[in-house]
Protein backbone atom coordinates (compact mmCIF):
# COMPACT_ATOMS: atom_id res chain seq x y z
CA UNK A 1 0.00 0.00 0.00
CA UNK A 2 1.40 3.34 -0.66
CA UNK A 3 0.02 6.91 0.43
CA UNK A 4 -1.05 7.57 -3.33
CA UNK A 5 -3.23 5.49 -3.84
CA UNK A 6 -7.40 5.26 -3.62
CA UNK A 7 -7.55 2.52 -0.98
CA UNK A 8 -5.26 4.45 1.16
CA UNK A 9 -6.98 7.77 1.15
CA UNK A 10 -10.40 6.48 0.95
CA UNK A 11 -10.01 3.12 3.30
CA UNK A 12 -6.82 3.07 5.42
CA UNK A 13 -6.50 6.45 6.19
CA UNK A 14 -10.50 7.41 7.52
CA UNK A 15 -10.68 4.25 9.09
CA UNK A 16 -7.49 4.59 10.88
CA UNK A 17 -7.81 8.04 11.93
CA UNK A 18 -11.39 8.04 13.37
CA UNK A 19 -10.42 4.54 15.39
CA UNK A 20 -7.44 6.51 16.85
CA UNK A 21 -9.38 10.29 18.02
CA UNK A 22 -12.10 7.55 19.41
CA UNK A 23 -9.54 5.65 21.36
CA UNK A 24 -7.91 6.83 24.48
CA UNK A 25 -4.17 8.03 25.05
CA UNK A 26 -3.70 4.59 26.30
CA UNK A 27 -4.04 2.14 23.76
CA UNK A 28 -2.98 4.82 20.68
CA UNK A 29 0.76 3.91 20.30
CA UNK A 30 -0.96 -0.15 20.21
CA UNK A 31 -3.38 0.74 17.94
CA UNK A 32 -0.95 2.46 15.44
CA UNK A 33 1.24 -0.43 16.06
CA UNK A 34 -1.64 -2.53 14.45
CA UNK A 35 -2.43 -0.22 12.04
CA UNK A 36 1.61 -0.21 11.17
CA UNK A 37 1.52 -3.80 10.72
CA UNK A 38 -1.66 -4.06 8.85
CA UNK A 39 -0.26 -0.79 6.45
CA UNK A 40 3.22 -3.56 5.98
CA UNK A 41 1.15 -6.59 5.48
CA UNK A 42 -0.66 -5.43 3.15
CA UNK A 43 2.27 -5.76 0.48
CA UNK A 44 3.72 -9.02 1.47
CA UNK A 45 2.14 -10.88 4.87
CA UNK A 46 5.36 -13.59 5.09
CA UNK A 47 7.96 -10.75 5.19
CA UNK A 48 5.51 -9.34 8.34
CA UNK A 49 7.05 -11.82 9.96
CA UNK A 50 10.85 -10.37 9.11
CA UNK A 51 9.93 -6.95 10.29
CA UNK A 52 8.72 -8.55 13.86
CA UNK A 53 11.76 -11.06 13.76
CA UNK A 54 14.29 -7.82 13.44
CA UNK A 55 12.02 -5.34 16.17
CA UNK A 56 12.47 -7.77 18.58
CA UNK A 57 15.75 -8.97 17.71
CA UNK A 58 16.71 -4.86 18.28
CA UNK A 59 14.52 -4.56 21.17
CA UNK A 60 16.12 -7.51 23.21
CA UNK A 61 20.19 -6.26 21.97
CA UNK A 62 19.13 -2.87 23.47
CA UNK A 63 18.22 -4.19 26.90
CA UNK A 64 21.50 -6.06 26.68
CA UNK A 65 23.76 -3.06 26.04
CA UNK A 66 21.59 -1.13 28.75
CA UNK A 67 22.34 -3.47 31.18
CA UNK A 68 26.45 -3.82 30.15
CA UNK A 69 26.55 -0.18 30.59
CA UNK A 70 27.45 2.80 28.72
CA UNK A 71 30.72 2.11 26.49
CA UNK A 72 31.42 -0.68 28.38
CA UNK A 73 33.65 -3.87 27.02
CA UNK A 74 30.17 -6.21 27.63
CA UNK A 75 27.94 -3.73 25.99
CA UNK A 76 30.45 -3.36 23.58
CA UNK A 77 29.78 -7.48 22.27
CA UNK A 78 26.25 -6.94 22.69
CA UNK A 79 26.52 -4.21 20.27
CA UNK A 80 28.42 -5.59 17.69
CA UNK A 81 26.53 -8.99 17.45
CA UNK A 82 23.48 -6.75 17.19
CA UNK A 83 24.90 -4.64 14.45
CA UNK A 84 26.50 -7.97 12.65
CA UNK A 85 23.34 -9.56 12.34
CA UNK A 86 20.66 -6.63 11.32
CA UNK A 87 23.56 -6.10 8.24
CA UNK A 88 23.78 -9.98 7.75
CA UNK A 89 19.89 -9.55 7.35
CA UNK A 90 19.79 -6.58 5.05
CA UNK A 91 23.05 -8.02 3.19
CA UNK A 92 21.03 -11.39 2.60
CA UNK A 93 18.08 -10.04 0.81
CA UNK A 94 19.28 -6.55 -0.75
CA UNK A 95 22.69 -8.27 -1.92
CA UNK A 96 22.37 -11.86 -2.54
CA UNK A 97 21.18 -11.73 -6.10
CA UNK A 98 23.91 -9.14 -7.10
CA UNK A 99 26.82 -11.07 -5.53
CA UNK A 100 25.70 -13.95 -6.57
CA UNK A 101 24.89 -12.38 -10.34
CA UNK A 102 28.52 -11.07 -9.94
CA UNK A 103 30.07 -14.45 -9.48
CA UNK A 104 29.00 -16.10 -11.96
CA UNK A 105 29.32 -13.48 -14.82
CA UNK A 106 33.17 -14.27 -13.18
CA UNK A 107 32.56 -17.90 -13.49
CA UNK A 108 30.87 -18.23 -16.34
CA UNK A 109 33.81 -15.88 -17.92
CA UNK A 110 36.42 -19.19 -17.64
CA UNK A 111 34.01 -21.26 -18.28
CA UNK A 112 32.50 -23.09 -14.78
CA UNK A 113 28.74 -23.98 -14.40
CA UNK A 114 26.85 -20.73 -12.34
CA UNK A 115 25.84 -21.20 -8.68
CA UNK A 116 22.43 -21.84 -8.72
CA UNK A 117 20.12 -19.42 -5.98
CA UNK A 118 16.55 -18.36 -6.24
CA UNK A 119 16.16 -15.08 -6.85
CA UNK A 120 15.74 -13.12 -3.42
CA UNK A 121 12.70 -10.91 -2.90
CA UNK A 122 13.63 -7.32 -1.68
CA UNK A 123 10.82 -6.33 1.62
CA UNK A 124 10.32 -3.17 0.77
CA UNK A 125 11.59 -0.15 3.53
CA UNK A 126 14.29 -3.32 5.02
CA UNK A 127 16.91 -0.31 4.46
CA UNK A 128 15.50 2.11 6.55
CA UNK A 129 14.13 0.00 9.49
CA UNK A 130 17.44 -1.46 9.58
CA UNK A 131 19.10 1.46 9.80
CA UNK A 132 17.03 3.01 12.08
CA UNK A 133 17.42 -0.43 14.78
CA UNK A 134 21.17 0.08 14.54
CA UNK A 135 20.87 3.97 15.20
CA UNK A 136 19.01 2.80 18.62
CA UNK A 137 21.58 0.35 20.04
CA UNK A 138 24.33 2.60 18.95
CA UNK A 139 22.48 5.42 20.77
CA UNK A 140 22.25 2.92 23.44
CA UNK A 141 25.25 2.19 24.10
CA UNK A 142 26.96 5.46 23.56
CA UNK A 143 24.36 6.56 26.49
CA UNK A 144 22.49 8.76 24.22
CA UNK A 145 19.03 7.34 25.15
CA UNK A 146 18.04 5.13 27.68
CA UNK A 147 16.94 1.42 26.83
CA UNK A 148 13.62 0.81 26.61
CA UNK A 149 11.43 -1.74 28.57
CA UNK A 150 8.54 -0.61 26.82
CA UNK A 151 8.11 -3.14 23.81
CA UNK A 152 4.72 -1.70 21.72
CA UNK A 153 6.60 1.75 21.95
CA UNK A 154 9.81 0.73 20.63
CA UNK A 155 7.49 -1.59 17.77
CA UNK A 156 5.36 1.34 16.87
CA UNK A 157 8.55 3.44 16.42
CA UNK A 158 10.07 0.85 13.88
CA UNK A 159 6.96 0.30 12.36
CA UNK A 160 5.03 3.41 12.34
CA UNK A 161 3.85 3.41 9.03
CA UNK A 162 4.15 7.46 7.90
CA UNK A 163 7.78 6.83 7.18
CA UNK A 164 7.98 3.00 7.09
CA UNK A 165 8.39 2.19 3.05
CA UNK A 166 10.81 5.58 2.19
CA UNK A 167 11.39 7.52 5.60
CA UNK A 168 12.67 9.76 6.83
CA UNK A 169 15.00 7.96 8.76
CA UNK A 170 14.01 8.45 12.69
CA UNK A 171 15.72 8.28 15.69
CA UNK A 172 14.40 6.61 18.89
CA UNK A 173 15.72 8.99 21.00
CA UNK A 174 14.26 12.03 19.05
CA UNK A 175 10.37 10.55 19.51
CA UNK A 176 10.72 8.66 22.49
CA UNK A 177 9.37 11.60 24.21
CA UNK A 178 6.42 12.04 22.01
CA UNK A 179 5.42 8.12 22.33
CA UNK A 180 4.92 9.30 25.85
CA UNK A 181 3.53 12.43 25.48
CA UNK A 182 2.46 14.13 22.15
CA UNK A 183 -0.21 16.99 21.80
CA UNK A 184 -3.28 16.50 19.28
CA UNK A 185 -4.58 19.84 18.49
CA UNK A 186 -6.91 21.28 15.45
CA UNK A 187 -4.29 23.37 14.54
CA UNK A 188 -1.54 20.58 14.55
CA UNK A 189 -3.92 18.38 12.38
CA UNK A 190 -4.81 21.58 10.00
CA UNK A 191 -1.11 22.01 8.95
CA UNK A 192 -0.23 17.84 8.70
CA UNK A 193 -3.67 17.60 6.15
CA UNK A 194 -2.02 20.33 4.27
CA UNK A 195 1.34 19.11 4.33
CA UNK A 196 0.11 15.82 2.97
CA UNK A 197 -1.83 17.52 0.44
CA UNK A 198 1.06 19.27 -0.58
CA UNK A 199 3.29 16.13 -0.95
CA UNK A 200 0.49 14.12 -2.69
CA UNK A 201 0.38 17.18 -5.45
CA UNK A 202 3.89 17.39 -5.82
CA UNK A 203 4.31 13.38 -6.40
CA UNK A 204 0.84 12.65 -8.67
CA UNK A 205 1.02 16.45 -10.42
CA UNK A 206 4.72 17.23 -11.19
CA UNK A 207 6.90 13.71 -10.38
CA UNK A 208 4.46 11.30 -12.23
CA UNK A 209 4.33 13.39 -15.20
CA UNK A 210 8.02 13.55 -15.77
CA UNK A 211 8.40 10.09 -14.69
CA UNK A 212 6.91 9.20 -18.13
CA UNK A 213 8.97 11.99 -20.17
CA UNK A 214 12.91 10.35 -18.02
CA UNK A 215 12.08 6.80 -18.55
CA UNK A 216 11.15 7.45 -22.49
CA UNK A 217 14.65 9.56 -22.86
CA UNK A 218 16.55 6.75 -21.07
CA UNK A 219 14.87 4.09 -22.70
CA UNK A 220 16.03 5.47 -26.47
CA UNK A 221 18.40 3.17 -28.01
CA UNK A 222 20.48 6.10 -30.21
CA UNK A 223 19.32 9.69 -27.98
CA UNK A 224 20.64 12.97 -29.28
CA UNK A 225 22.27 15.49 -27.12
CA UNK A 226 18.86 16.99 -26.40
CA UNK A 227 17.38 13.76 -25.70
CA UNK A 228 20.25 12.65 -23.57
CA UNK A 229 19.45 16.33 -21.37
CA UNK A 230 15.78 16.39 -21.29
CA UNK A 231 15.94 12.84 -19.74
CA UNK A 232 18.87 13.86 -17.13
CA UNK A 233 16.98 17.06 -16.35
CA UNK A 234 13.10 15.59 -16.37
CA UNK A 235 14.54 13.18 -13.53
CA UNK A 236 16.21 15.36 -11.50
CA UNK A 237 13.64 16.91 -10.91
CA UNK A 238 11.09 13.67 -10.79
CA UNK A 239 13.49 12.55 -8.29
CA UNK A 240 13.46 15.55 -5.89
CA UNK A 241 9.70 15.96 -6.21
CA UNK A 242 8.71 12.23 -5.69
CA UNK A 243 10.93 11.70 -2.91
CA UNK A 244 10.32 15.04 -1.39
CA UNK A 245 6.55 14.64 -1.73
CA UNK A 246 6.89 11.62 -0.08
CA UNK A 247 8.53 12.51 2.91
CA UNK A 248 6.01 15.96 3.00
CA UNK A 249 3.19 13.08 3.49
CA UNK A 250 5.07 11.03 5.51
CA UNK A 251 5.56 14.50 8.03
CA UNK A 252 2.16 15.12 7.59
CA UNK A 253 0.47 11.76 8.38
CA UNK A 254 2.61 12.64 11.64
CA UNK A 255 0.97 16.02 12.14
CA UNK A 256 -1.91 14.50 12.35
CA UNK A 257 -1.25 12.27 14.65
CA UNK A 258 0.20 14.60 16.89
CA UNK A 259 4.30 13.76 15.53
CA UNK A 260 6.32 16.09 14.77
CA UNK A 261 9.13 14.44 12.65
CA UNK A 262 12.55 16.15 11.07
CA UNK A 263 12.54 17.58 8.13
CA UNK A 264 14.16 15.57 5.37
CA UNK A 265 14.41 18.05 2.09
CA UNK A 266 15.85 22.07 2.56
CA UNK A 267 15.77 23.26 -1.16
CA UNK A 268 18.85 21.30 -2.47
CA UNK A 269 19.19 22.49 -5.69
CA UNK A 270 19.74 25.60 -4.39
CA UNK A 271 23.33 24.31 -3.40
CA UNK A 272 26.82 25.65 -4.03
CA UNK A 273 28.67 22.58 -3.20
CA UNK A 274 28.29 18.89 -3.04
CA UNK A 275 29.00 19.60 1.16
CA UNK A 276 26.15 22.20 1.04
CA UNK A 277 23.65 19.69 -1.08
CA UNK A 278 24.25 17.04 1.34
CA UNK A 279 23.16 19.02 4.19
CA UNK A 280 19.90 20.21 2.10
CA UNK A 281 19.31 16.57 0.39
CA UNK A 282 17.79 13.11 2.53
CA UNK A 283 18.98 15.02 5.42
CA UNK A 284 18.18 12.57 7.96
CA UNK A 285 20.26 9.57 5.80
CA UNK A 286 23.20 12.23 5.22
CA UNK A 287 22.98 12.87 9.14
CA UNK A 288 22.53 9.25 10.02
CA UNK A 289 25.94 8.40 8.02
CA UNK A 290 27.76 11.32 9.07
CA UNK A 291 26.74 10.16 12.97
CA UNK A 292 26.93 6.16 12.96
CA UNK A 293 29.46 5.88 9.86
CA UNK A 294 31.86 8.42 9.55
CA UNK A 295 32.14 9.60 12.44
CA UNK A 296 33.04 6.15 13.94
CA UNK A 297 35.29 5.13 10.99
CA UNK A 298 37.17 8.23 12.57
CA UNK A 299 35.50 11.15 10.95
CA UNK A 300 38.23 14.14 10.81
CA UNK A 301 40.33 13.66 14.01
CA UNK A 302 42.97 11.68 12.38
CA UNK A 303 44.37 13.73 9.86
CA UNK A 304 44.18 15.14 6.39
CA UNK A 305 44.09 11.69 4.44
CA UNK A 306 42.13 10.02 6.81
CA UNK A 307 39.43 12.33 6.75
CA UNK A 308 39.60 12.34 2.94
CA UNK A 309 39.06 8.10 2.80
CA UNK A 310 36.28 8.59 5.24
CA UNK A 311 34.28 11.32 3.52
CA UNK A 312 34.83 8.80 0.54
CA UNK A 313 34.05 5.67 1.92
CA UNK A 314 31.25 6.83 3.80
CA UNK A 315 29.65 8.10 0.28
CA UNK A 316 30.79 4.55 -1.39
CA UNK A 317 28.64 3.05 1.36
CA UNK A 318 25.95 5.36 1.29
CA UNK A 319 25.60 4.71 -2.42
CA UNK A 320 25.81 0.71 -1.84
CA UNK A 321 23.05 1.67 0.63
CA UNK A 322 21.04 2.40 -2.16
CA UNK A 323 20.88 -0.78 -3.62
CA UNK A 324 22.80 -3.92 -5.18
CA UNK A 325 23.85 -2.32 -8.56
CA UNK A 326 27.01 -0.97 -9.60
CA UNK A 327 25.22 1.77 -10.58
CA UNK A 328 24.55 3.11 -7.27
CA UNK A 329 28.25 2.44 -5.84
CA UNK A 330 29.42 4.92 -8.45
CA UNK A 331 27.14 7.60 -7.72
CA UNK A 332 28.05 7.05 -4.47
CA UNK A 333 31.49 7.40 -5.46
CA UNK A 334 30.91 10.29 -7.49
CA UNK A 335 29.83 12.45 -4.51
CA UNK A 336 32.04 10.74 -2.79
CA UNK A 337 35.00 12.22 -4.21
CA UNK A 338 33.69 15.50 -4.87
CA UNK A 339 33.11 16.03 -0.98
CA UNK A 340 36.66 14.77 -0.59
CA UNK A 341 38.15 17.26 -3.34
CA UNK A 342 35.89 20.20 -1.72
CA UNK A 343 37.34 19.46 1.54
CA UNK A 344 41.01 19.83 0.40
CA UNK A 345 40.06 23.17 -1.66
CA UNK A 346 38.68 24.57 1.80
CA UNK A 347 35.62 25.86 0.09
CA UNK A 348 32.62 28.12 1.92
CA UNK A 349 29.88 25.57 2.07
CA UNK A 350 27.77 27.73 3.71
CA UNK A 351 27.11 30.95 1.39
CA UNK A 352 24.50 33.75 2.15
CA UNK A 353 24.52 34.87 -1.54
CA UNK A 354 23.93 33.20 -4.73
CA UNK A 355 27.44 32.45 -7.04
CA UNK A 356 25.74 31.66 -10.14
CA UNK A 357 29.32 29.57 -11.19
CA UNK A 358 29.58 27.61 -7.88
CA UNK A 359 25.66 27.03 -8.34
CA UNK A 360 26.13 26.01 -12.01
CA UNK A 361 28.94 23.69 -11.39
CA UNK A 362 26.83 21.91 -7.95
CA UNK A 363 24.00 21.04 -10.40
CA UNK A 364 25.89 19.94 -13.15
CA UNK A 365 28.00 17.50 -10.83
CA UNK A 366 24.28 16.74 -9.99
CA UNK A 367 22.25 15.88 -12.73
CA UNK A 368 25.63 14.16 -13.93
CA UNK A 369 25.21 11.95 -10.74
CA UNK A 370 21.53 11.10 -11.36
CA UNK A 371 22.38 9.75 -14.64
CA UNK A 372 24.07 6.99 -13.17
CA UNK A 373 21.59 7.07 -10.09
CA UNK A 374 18.60 6.56 -12.94
CA UNK A 375 20.27 3.85 -15.43
CA UNK A 376 19.38 0.08 -14.77
CA UNK A 377 23.31 -0.56 -15.89
CA UNK A 378 26.17 0.35 -17.39
CA UNK A 379 25.96 0.55 -20.44
CA UNK A 380 22.77 2.44 -20.39
CA UNK A 381 24.63 5.10 -18.09
CA UNK A 382 27.21 5.23 -20.99
CA UNK A 383 24.95 5.64 -24.04
CA UNK A 384 22.99 8.42 -22.06
CA UNK A 385 27.00 10.15 -20.98
CA UNK A 386 27.89 9.74 -24.45
CA UNK A 387 24.88 11.73 -26.08
CA UNK A 388 25.10 14.41 -23.10
CA UNK A 389 28.92 15.41 -23.82
CA UNK A 390 28.94 14.56 -27.41
CA UNK A 391 27.11 17.89 -28.58
CA UNK A 392 25.86 16.92 -31.72
CA UNK A 393 22.46 17.04 -32.57
CA UNK A 394 20.86 19.06 -29.83
CA UNK A 395 17.04 19.13 -31.36
CA UNK A 396 15.19 15.97 -29.68
CA UNK A 397 14.99 12.80 -32.03
CA UNK A 398 11.70 12.31 -33.82
CA UNK A 399 10.76 9.28 -31.87
CA UNK A 400 10.91 11.64 -28.93
CA UNK A 401 9.04 14.28 -30.23
CA UNK A 402 6.33 12.02 -31.09
CA UNK A 403 5.90 10.84 -27.42
CA UNK A 404 6.04 14.29 -25.86
CA UNK A 405 3.55 16.36 -24.86
CA UNK A 406 2.38 19.92 -23.82
CA UNK A 407 1.41 19.15 -20.67
CA UNK A 408 5.06 18.01 -20.06
CA UNK A 409 6.92 20.22 -21.21
CA UNK A 410 5.16 22.62 -19.20
CA UNK A 411 5.35 20.48 -16.04
CA UNK A 412 8.67 20.46 -16.86
CA UNK A 413 8.85 24.47 -16.84
CA UNK A 414 6.78 24.79 -13.79
CA UNK A 415 8.65 22.63 -11.86
CA UNK A 416 12.08 24.01 -12.56
CA UNK A 417 10.28 27.78 -12.11
CA UNK A 418 8.94 26.43 -8.75
CA UNK A 419 12.80 25.03 -7.43
CA UNK A 420 13.89 28.25 -8.36
CA UNK A 421 11.50 30.40 -6.52
CA UNK A 422 11.62 28.22 -3.58
CA UNK A 423 15.47 27.73 -3.48
CA UNK A 424 16.05 31.31 -4.16
CA UNK A 425 13.34 32.33 -1.16
CA UNK A 426 15.34 30.03 1.04
CA UNK A 427 18.91 31.25 -0.12
CA UNK A 428 17.78 34.98 0.90
CA UNK A 429 15.37 34.12 3.85
CA UNK A 430 16.49 31.26 5.55
CA UNK A 431 12.65 29.49 5.84
CA UNK A 432 12.14 25.89 6.69
CA UNK A 433 11.78 23.35 3.58
CA UNK A 434 9.13 24.00 1.05
CA UNK A 435 5.86 23.98 3.13
CA UNK A 436 2.76 26.32 2.43
CA UNK A 437 1.15 24.78 5.82
CA UNK A 438 3.41 27.22 7.75
CA UNK A 439 1.83 30.12 9.28
CA UNK A 440 4.66 32.37 9.48
CA UNK A 441 5.69 31.91 5.86
CA UNK A 442 2.74 33.73 4.54
CA UNK A 443 2.18 37.28 4.88
CA UNK A 444 -1.28 37.33 6.18
CA UNK A 445 -4.46 35.41 7.52
CA UNK A 446 -6.68 35.89 4.53
CA UNK A 447 -3.26 34.57 1.57
CA UNK A 448 -3.17 31.87 4.52
CA UNK A 449 -6.72 30.29 3.75
CA UNK A 450 -6.30 31.69 -0.19
CA UNK A 451 -3.44 29.02 -0.53
CA UNK A 452 -4.63 26.50 1.56
CA UNK A 453 -7.84 26.52 -0.61
CA UNK A 454 -5.75 26.10 -3.85
CA UNK A 455 -3.58 23.63 -2.66
CA UNK A 456 -6.69 21.66 -1.35
CA UNK A 457 -8.62 22.51 -4.93
CA UNK A 458 -4.98 21.03 -6.68
CA UNK A 459 -5.50 17.68 -4.19
CA UNK A 460 -8.90 17.47 -5.32
CA UNK A 461 -7.71 17.53 -8.97
CA UNK A 462 -4.26 15.45 -8.07
CA UNK A 463 -7.32 12.59 -6.98
CA UNK A 464 -8.35 12.69 -9.94
CA UNK A 465 -5.91 12.76 -12.16
CA UNK A 466 -4.06 9.20 -9.84
CA UNK A 467 -7.77 7.78 -10.53
CA UNK A 468 -6.99 7.91 -14.38
CA UNK A 469 -3.62 6.95 -14.52
CA UNK A 470 -1.77 3.76 -13.95
CA UNK A 471 -0.15 2.76 -10.68
CA UNK A 472 3.56 4.59 -10.25
CA UNK A 473 4.96 4.00 -6.78
CA UNK A 474 7.73 5.99 -5.33
CA UNK A 475 10.70 5.90 -6.31
CA UNK A 476 12.34 4.96 -2.75
CA UNK A 477 9.68 2.28 -2.77
CA UNK A 478 12.11 -0.26 -4.03
CA UNK A 479 15.20 0.67 -1.18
Amino acid sequence: MVFSSNVFLFLFLPVFLALYYLSGQRYRNLLLLIASYAFYAWWRVDFLALFIGVTVWNYWIGLKVGAAGVRTQPAQRWLLLGVIVDLAILGYFKYANFGVDSINAMMGSVGLDPFILTHVLLPIGISFYIFESISYIIDVYRGDTPATRNLIDFAAFVAIFPHLIAGPVLRFRDLADQFNNRTHTLDKFSEGATRFMQGFIKKVFIADTLAVVADHCFALQNPTTGDAWLGALAYTAQLYFDFSGYSDMAIGLGLMMGFRFMENFKQPYISQSITEFWRRWHISLSTWLRDYLYITLGGNRKGTLITYRNLFLTMLLGGLWHGANITYILWGAWHGLWLAIEKALGLNTNPRALNPIRWALTFLIVVIGWVVFRAENLHVAGRMYSAMFSFGEWSLSELNRANLTGLQVATLVVAYLTLAFFGLRDLYRQPTELDLSKDQTLPADWSRYALRSVIGLLFVASIFKLSAQSFSPFLYFQF
